[in-house]
């Protein structure tokens, strides 16, 4: 494995062999006791979001995908991300914070990637606002991310071979300019999407990211479930605007604002009965979101079990590396 790579994001210079220095004395259990000391950010199914305490390291945040096999899987990998980023961007007019990578070979010589973004303060993104608004404040936020996000159809329907698909659950988004104190939105809204993480685009209907990426933190024993189950269930669901808004809603129960929902579905309503009617997206109902996350929730929980499991039997019974770094409860 020789590939060592690095695209610097927009006003910032990476320091190269500090993350390498920093993979290299990773605690994937105790990230915060790694030789180069980190604070988790957030967590995701297969990636972790740190930010690194040192020099060379501010103001940025760094996502940590340990899932390629090969320098093939990986450079594929890079071509599907970086188009998307460029789509999301350029061709559909969604803002993305200032961003780029790290590339270069981890443990048993396996490629590392990172992705790296200016690190968005905390207060502002999606899941940390809904907290500090007062309800009519969060209802507005909302429908300007419907706004936002009916630019990925608009898109599509214009395209003859290409279909772009977007995750959109509030924890996605940060609010531009955002200030805690004041509990209130800026008079402009304006939303960066953070997580290009799972580059979804088809050309011909033909996904162009592997889907087989997807089950690599998954345990050994559950990969065939998932894939026969699962798999094309969870991808094809970010093509689809009814089911995105019903996740984006469903959300709500998480990060513990059901008293919400209620209005979410009323306003989703208005919106596509409104504004939104030329795209006839099938309204929502609270029974369809209630149902979906308990299914959502229970999958989940359930596949963090088992990792847990995994990680248990490859670093205690095994003794072999377990190269993803696992949540802690998580309260749903």
């Amino acid at each position: 494995m020789t590939i060592t790579d690095v695209k610097h994001p927009a006003g910032f210079q990476v320091d190269l062999d500090l993350l390498q220095e920093f993979e290299r004395g990773l605690d994937p259990r105790h990230p915060e006791q790694s030789d180069i000391p980190a604070r988790v950010l957030g967590y995701g199914e297969i990636s972790t979001v740190f930010e690194i305490q040192a020099e060379g390291c501010r103001g940025l945040a760094f996502k940590r995908l340990p899932i390629f096999h090969t320098q093939e899987e990986l450079t594929a990998y890079l071509v599907t991300y970086g188009e998307y980023n460029r789509l999301l961007e350029e061709e559909i007019g969604i803002p993305l914070p200032p961003h780029g990578y790290a590339a270069f070979p981890g443990g048993g010589g396996r490629p590392v990637f990172y992705i790296i973004q200016r690190q968005e303060p905390s207060s502002s993104v999606g899941h940390k606002v809904i907290h500090l608004l007062p309800p009519e404040q969060i209802l507005a936020l909302f429908e300007h991310l419907l706004r936002t996000l009916r630019r990925v159809w608009d898109f599509n329907r214009q395209q003859d071979r290409l279909q772009v698909a977007i995750d959109g659950q509030i924890s996605n988004w940060a609010v531009q300019g955002f200030e805690a104190g004041q509990a209130r939105l800026p008079d402009e809204i304006s939303l960066l999407y953070v997580d290009t993480s799972t580059p979804l685009f088809r050309i011909e209907g033909k996904e162009q990211l592997n889907p087989e990426l997807f089950l690599r933190s998954a345990p050994s024993f559950l990969r065939w479930v998932l894939r026969l189950l699962f798999l094309d269930d969870v991808m094809n669901r970010y093509y689809d605007f009814h089911l995105v808004t019903v996740d984006v809603i469903a959300n709500f129960y998480k990060e513990q604002r059901p008293e919400l929902i209620p209005d979410l579905v009323r306003v989703a309503n208005d919106f596509f009965a409104g504004e939104g009617a030329d795209l006839n997206v099938e309204p929502v109902s609270e029974e369809e979101v209630r149902s979906y996350y308990r299914e959502d929730a229970l999958i989940w929980s359930l596949y963090l079990s088992m990792r847990r499991l995994d990680r248990f039997l490859h670093t205690r019974i095994l003794g072999r590396e377990y190269p993803y770094i696992l949540p802690g409860r998580i309260r749903r």
